[in-house]
């Protein structure tokens, strides 16, 4: 019987799969706006993985909404030519959450493709970090990715740094509790286990912005 991390795990790799069937059947196009885009990806995720259900809002940004983080509703853009477009995707497999973000450049600007490589080496460096420690707050971990987006030559924009997955819906925490994210307010240690005594699964985000050039590259995957 699998473990929750192996489920989890299951999850996202059909996240994976979902994204790059996106990327290869030609759906990330100039012309097309991010609802038209969005509508395309749940019917692909619906028709060739099964799954009916997402546990958060669909995001396809393209050009300058490319700099809003996950709390903005910015008004439906039409993807261009050299287009920056981040989709962030939380499917639900077999009962179990899925949050994957990644970003595509659309053309060959070297500024983007700059962003979209080191975003993603970001990524692994920031869980690498994450291994080494022994207590860690979220506001701390939130402090660390806003100093490795300077070291990167980036803004780190995102409101939060990551948060908690699981089984849907997962574990919840009061309404003005930030236990459960990786943001300033959260002075927890969120390398303890969680209420039942079971170890909590953390999604990492990278939100890395530029806005003399009106661009931002998102890449999040589960950390743990």
């Amino acid at each position: 019987m699998k473990n929750a991390k192996q489920k989890l795990e299951l999850a996202e790799q059909k996240a994976k799969e979902l994204f790059n069937m996106a990327e290869t059947r030609g759906l990330i196009v100039p012309g097309k706006s991010e609802s038209e885009l969005i509508k395309e990806v749940v019917e692909l995720a619906k028709t060739e993985f099964g799954i009916e259900n997402f546990w958060h809002k669909k995001i396809i940004r393209a050009g300058a909404n490319t700099l809003q983080p996950y709390s903005g509703n910015p008004p439906d853009l039409v993807i261009q030519k050299d287009d920056l477009v981040i989709l962030d995707f939380g499917p639900i497999f077999d009962g179990w959450e899925a949050d994957l973000g990644r970003t595509y450049v659309i053309g060959n600007d070297p500024l983007k493709l700059k962003l979209q490589k080191d975003i993603e080496a970001a990524w692994h460096e920031a869980k690498a970090w994450h291994a080494e420690q022994s207590s860690l707050t979220g506001a701390q971990y939130f402090t660390y990715l806003h100093e490795l987006a300077k070291k990167y030559g980036w803004e780190y924009a995102g409101e939060i740094g990551g948060h908690i997955v699981g089984h849907f819906p997962h574990e919840q925490l009061g309404p003005d509790d930030l236990g459960l994210d990786i943001h300033p307010d959260n002075h927890a240690d969120i390398l303890q286990p969680g209420k039942e005594g079971n170890i909590r699964h953390w999604i990492l985000e990278i939100h890395f912005v530029d806005r003399v050039n009106n661009i931002g590259g998102f890449f999040e995957q589960l950390l743990n």
